[in-house]
């Protein structure tokens, strides 16, 4: 298996500051050459499964989130997951329990005849599926946009700031709108120019013009715009394993909804999640939890988690990944 060093370390945690920084920008901060930076992005692309994707945030895509469990037969649930990943209305495709469930999240349209069609007769017709259960993603406070701390805990806050320094002041993220806020609303042409960023947020704006038909600079600014808008934000994406994850699994908690709010707030400052996110349905809160072995798994569990607030928790290892943001997964 590939060993990551500090620098491999360093590039990850800095694509994550930044995920568009030029490999100059990065090799400075990092105190390498951009001859070595680039040298080992290329070898994570090629051996850790590394992808730096663009994605629009929900709220100005017009869709709505749904996390997905379907139960299925072990001889049919693998070729069940191979045919969701291939979607391009779903992402985050995981096998757990013991290989009998599949768990997904899926996008869908607000309205429409067809708005939930995946979701009401394509799935549940589906031979092999034995049962079907959706909720609703109301919230998410860790996930997305904000990474797991697990890989983002190399760079110095000194090295961060050069990072967000050397954005375009007017290229720089900006908040996502609250709830109350109006989403910005993508266009056609934003939805070319994402479009062509969805699985590498790293395209130079030259080959972005020629993919949508504009100019460099007219993509600059556009891109610019949309980041400045929080219309969109970059995820990267590689292997748990190479930073020491041996153990995933998905945690389906019920909290009583007065202190909902809290529980997951202080859980999304737990190094040990990736994902927390508010759903709907008869467990409320789902945290995806990434441990270096079991033992620590169950450490987190039974001493981290053990609060009276958090009445019933169902853990569902992650046995295999099939897709992530937008990526598949070939292994």
């Amino acid at each position: 298996m590939l060993v990551l060093d500090d620098v491999d370390r360093g590039l990850i945690h800095a694509l994550q500051v930044d995920a568009r920084a030029p490999f100059t920008l990065i090799a400075e901060v990092l105190g390498s050459s951009t001859q070595t930076v680039v040298r080992r992005y290329r070898r994570l692309y090629a051996r850790a499964g590394l992808r730096v994707v663009t994605l629009p945030t929900p709220r100005s895509a017009g869709v709505h989130q749904w996390f997905v469990r379907l139960t299925a037969a072990t001889r049919s649930a693998h070729d069940l997951a191979v045919a969701l990943a291939r979607r391009p209305d779903t992402s985050w495709v995981r096998l757990t329990s013991g290989g009998t469930e599949i768990a997904a999240i899926i996008q869908t349209p607000p309205s429409g005849p067809d708005a939930h069609a995946l979701l009401l007769r394509d799935i549940p017709r589906t031979a092999g599926i034995t049962s079907v259960s959706a909720h609703y993603l109301l919230h998410t406070y860790l996930g997305g946009p904000t990474a797991w701390r697990g890989r983002v805990n190399v760079l110095d806050e000194d090295q961060q700031a050069r990072l967000r320094a050397g954005r375009d002041t007017a290229g720089a993220e900006g908040p996502i709108p609250g709830p109350g806020a109006e989403p910005y609303l993508l266009t056609d042409a934003d939805r070319v120019l994402l479009c062509a960023l969805r699985e590498d947020a790293r395209r130079s704006y030259a080959d972005l013009a020629a993919a949508t038909g504009t100019t460099a600079s007219t993509v600059a600014r556009r891109l610019a715009e949309l980041r400045a808008r929080g219309a969109l934000f970059f995820d990267v994406d590689v292997d748990p394993a190479l930073v020491g994850v041996t153990v995933s699994a998905l945690l389906w908690m019920q909290i009583a909804p007065a202190h909902l709010e809290t529980v997951a707030t202080a859980l999304s400052g737990h190094e040990e999640l990736a994902v927390v996110a508010a759903t709907t349905g008869p467990t409320n809160l789902v945290a995806q939890a990434l441990c270096q072995d079991a033992e620590a798994l169950h450490t987190y569990l039974t001493r981290r988690l053990a609060w009276e607030a958090i009445t019933r928790i169902e853990t569902a290892p992650v046995l295999r990944t099939y897709k992530a943001a937008v990526t598949m997964r070939t292994h």
